[in-house]
């Protein structure tokens, strides 16, 4: 378990390896109005990277039902292409691709293995750099993929991570909640899946946006939660006055700058705690996360 590094580290990692790699260029502007579909954090770097153009963004959780449901669109040939992202162009991937060509629709696959088994079926792929990670993380992959579509460069957002000076006894928190701009709230549900994935029941990490935020959001206050607002807009009513951080953005600041940053932050939070996340990665990984999808082998821990 030594080898398993905390989020904040991945992100540090990430950013330097991105900052020397070319990435595929995203032409998906092409496609009129595609079906995208990605589970857990690929779902919300489908609806970052489509968030420009029409799409119909689903999950693995509703794929077969939306996919039925927009058949008269796919049969006037409205809907020609469906978008598959998954960092590991495994599980849910391979059926996702299926389906969709029982529809007769284009395949096109957003992934950092080149030799998946949806890259061996999809009729068009894009792979993207990764580096080795521990399980769940994802940092690199759907960082890479998020880069290529808002172009910002790995190397400024490192430069804006390493000044930021953290609030005095952060680690003394119990709590910790997020504000961010409006404009960037599907990263808020990027944070969840990470609260989940590192901190399960045992610890409280919430995301909002400045809207999210005001709907009842802090009626409860605590000066032992942290709360951690992004950018310009002031926090000056949610949660406890003197536990308040504001955090502040580079100028053209977009959602890789704020995944990236908040990412950090978090793994900030992981070193400070107990090793939840080490201490049940590896039973997750042999036993019951692989048998959740009907396999019998183990999923690697470092992959």
């Amino acid at each position: 378990m030594e080898k398993i590094i905390n989020l904040n580290e991945g992100v540090l990692k990430a950013l330097k390896f991105l900052s020397d790699q070319k990435l595929p260029k995203l032409n998906l502007e092409k496609l009129k109005f595609p079906l995208v579909v990605g589970s857990g954090n690929a779902y919300n770097t489908a609806q970052i990277i489509f968030s420009n153009q029409k799409a119909v963004i689903a999950s693995e959780s509703n794929f077969k039902e939306v996919i039925e449901s927009y058949k008269d669109f796919i049969k006037k040939g409205i809907i020609k292409e469906v978008v598959v992202i998954s960092a590991s162009g495994e599980k849910d991937s391979v059926w996702e691709i299926e389906l969709a060509k029982k529809y007769k629709l284009k395949t096109i696959l957003l992934t950092c293995s080149k030799d998946s088994s949806a890259s061996k079926i999809a009729d068009e792929v894009y792979v993207f750099p990764k580096i080795a990670e521990p399980y769940t993380y994802n940092i690199s992959t759907y960082l890479g993929m998020i880069l290529a579509y808002t172009k910002e460069k790995p190397e400024n957002i490192l430069s804006h991570i390493k000044k930021i000076k953290f609030f005095n006894n952060f680690n003394k928190f119990k709590s910790y909640s997020f504000v961010l701009p409006d404009e960037f709230t599907f990263i808020t549900q990027m944070l969840d899946i990470k609260k989940s994935e590192l901190f399960g029941p045992l610890l409280s990490v919430r995301a909002f946006s400045f809207g999210e935020a005001r709907h009842a959001k802090f009626v409860i206050r605590d000066k032992n939660e942290l709360v951690i607002t992004l950018g310009k807009e002031k926090n000056k009513y949610f949660g406890e006055e003197k536990s308040r951080w504001q955090v502040s953005l580079p100028n053209k600041a977009s959602f890789a700058t704020i995944m990236a940053l908040t990412y950090y932050i978090i793994g900030k939070i992981q070193e400070s705690k107990p090793q939840y996340f080490k201490k049940h990665i590896q039973n997750y990984c042999h036993d019951y996360g692989p048998k959740a999808y009907g396999k019998k082998g183990k999923f690697n821990i470092i992959g």
